[in-house]
């Protein structure tokens, strides 16, 4: 009777969301229901497992990811993406019901403990999500790397383009001079830091918090033939020491931690050089300050947080630093993340070679549901340039014309990466 009463009351909960498109749910005793209004193409939910049915009323989004990562529930042909805008369009444009949002509403209070990084949990949230094997990223990321935003300039680039170009679009807004030495926060495989080195000519120490990623990079530098220019550590943002003339932070403000954002932006203030150039590229978002999808926190990012506009600009204007640009990108990453996940989905035989079926079901879920939190939920890039002088960058955007960056990606190979084995690094950074 308990199991009956709790299904009764989720299935209304879901009919006070869901009211527009097609939903139809087989619950685990067979019987199914529809939910919406019948428009557009129908998502099939089975629920399999019955104990799934109270854990998805008193934490949804959570539920929802385990459910499917094991097992408990399918969608229908694996359509995750379809299914999570479905959910994502029809919570934004009639609110998530009242017990889901005082739910949310808590876990927003307690944002401030799940998000305090000390160094020691900054090193374990990183050993989480970047000491995976670099074979298994290799199978769906560019030929650099790159594992943020690509810049689709033109709507007809294929990813490794997009990532160069994006890749030239920070070297410009830093204003790069040779023979000027760049320090590149949250450095990963040493992609941006090599490509920096060789087009630009300047100096690039690179740091990172896994161990996998320090070991690629350093062998990715050798074999780019700049390991005479790049250098990289294993270190925290925090223990740097020297000054730079550049400094390049991309996608690792995200897992900074709101609490810890005084700390990190007075950081880049001390370490940068008075005539200097800072640039952050991070994902935001373009609501008020919310909190991080619990289960995104538990099982990818522990420790992430999509930060508001609102609360990178109230922190860093109490520092020496100057903004000099602001920029916001829109849609670039939703096309970023459909070309892991259709790379993802390519390489699967191989993928399986290195993770296990579960794995591969949590990863699909974290997918869709990034390139869903781009086109649904309002995320954008935000790329933060900022000086100690306000001379420091020209004064108007006449120095990032838009046709050097097509050129730049043009000249890349069109042709995707080399699936198959462990690729050639030279031939690859060449």
């Amino acid at each position: 009777m308990f199991s009956g009463m709790v299904q009764g009351v989720l299935a209304r909960m879901i009919a006070r969301v869901l009211r527009e498109g097609d939903l139809r749910i087989t619950w685990p005793d067979g019987r199914g229901q529809r939910f919406g209004d019948g428009t557009g193409k129908t998502h099939h939910l089975a629920i399999r497992d019955p104990g799934l049915i109270l854990r998805l009323l008193l934490n949804p989004e959570l539920a929802l990811g385990e459910g499917y990562t094991e097992g408990g529930l399918t969608i229908g042909g694996d359509d995750v993406t379809g299914f999570l805008a479905l959910i994502a369009r029809n919570a934004r444009l009639h609110g998530a019901g009242r017990f889901s949002a005082a739910a949310s509403a808590t876990r927003t209070g307690l944002r401030r403990i799940a998000q305090h990084n000390p160094l020691a949990t900054a090193r374990r949230n990183v050993e989480v999500h970047y000491d995976l094997p670099t074979a298994f990223y290799e199978r769906f990321l560019d030929r650099n790397m790159q594992y943020t935003c690509g810049y689709f300039a033109d709507p007809g680039w294929d990813l490794d383009q997009a990532q160069i170009a994006k890749m030239d679009h920070i070297g410009r807004k830093l204003c790069l001079v040779p023979g000027q030495h760049v320090l590149d926060i949250g450095s990963g495989w040493g992609g941006l830091s090599i490509h920096l080195a060789r087009r630009f000519h300047v100096r690039v120490t690179g740091i990172t918090l896994s161990r996998e990623q320090l070991a690629e990079a350093n062998r990715r530098a050798w074999a780019a033939g700049v390991a005479d220019r790049v250098t990289f550590r294993l270190m925290d943002y925090r223990d740097i020491e020297e000054t730079f003339d550049r400094i390049v932070v991309v996608g690792m403000m995200e897992h900074v931690g709101q609490p810890q954002y005084p700390s990190f932006w007075s950081q880049i203030d001390r370490c940068l050089a008075p005539d200097g150039i800072a640039l952050v590229h991070t994902i935001g978002r373009t609501t008020p300050p919310g909190r991080t999808s619990p289960f995104i926190h538990k099982h990818i990012f522990p420790g992430g947080y999509v930060p508001a506009l609102s609360e990178v600009t109230s922190v860093f204007e109490q520092t020496g630093l100057l903004p000099t640009d602001i920029e916001v990108w829109r849609g670039h990453y939703a096309r970023t993340v459909q070309a892991w996940r259709a790379g993802f989905e390519a390489q699967l035989p191989r993928v399986r070679g290195l993770m296990d079926d579960r794995f591969i079901r949590m990863w699909r879920y974290y997918l869709a549901a990034s390139e869903v939190s781009f086109t649904e939920l309002g995320l954008v890039i935000y790329q933060f340039q900022m000086a100690h002088k306000a001379d420091a960058v020209p004064l108007t955007r006449e120095y990032l014309p838009p046709d050097h960056a097509e050129q730049d990606a043009k000249a890349a190979s069109p042709h995707h990466r080399e699936p198959l084995g462990r690729r050639d690094p030279v031939a690859e950074l060449g």
